[in-house]
């Protein structure tokens, strides 16, 4: 699936529910099948920073594809994340770079976030955008 499928996909997910305590509830539930993190990738350079909660992500090349996997000790957090990684994990960099996240405003996940929540899904996205940057400049340099 592309991106904007996958994207229309989480669309329709939520549009299911009416009131927004039953989407939290939802995206706590996509948080729980996030694969499991190792404690020893739960360090300070995989923390992301502007994040109200403790987010960790980390990022693999394998095949031209980059390869997310994340943990936060914030259920909410967490489920947000998972949504994240759903759209962008085993995506070329130029994918990464190119997606649009047109969900989070069709779901009204940002007016639904607290401010500082808000923040740290806007860092969650840079450090995605970040992890597809670098691994687009090293497979250049390659070539």
């Amino acid at each position: 699936m592309t991106t904007t499928e996958i994207q229309n996909s989480i669309i329709e997910e939520f549009n299911m529910f009416d009131e927004w305590l039953d989407k939290y509830e939802y995206i706590i539930e996509l948080g729980g099948e996030l694969s499991d993190y190792d404690d020893k990738d739960k360090t300070k350079s995989n923390l992301i920073s502007g994040c109200q909660s403790r987010v960790w992500l980390n990022a693999e090349f394998v095949d031209n594809k980059v390869m997310f996997n994340a943990d936060s000790d914030a259920i909410i957090t967490k489920g947000i994340i998972a949504l994240l990684i759903r759209i962008m994990n085993n995506r070329t960099p130029e994918e990464i770079l190119e997606t649009d996240l047109f969900f989070l405003e069709k779901i009204g996940l940002k007016e639904n976030l607290s401010p500082t929540r808000a923040n740290g899904l806007v860092s969650m996205i840079k450090q995605m955008k970040t992890y597809g940057l670098a691994y687009k400049a090293l497979r250049d340099s390659k070539k």
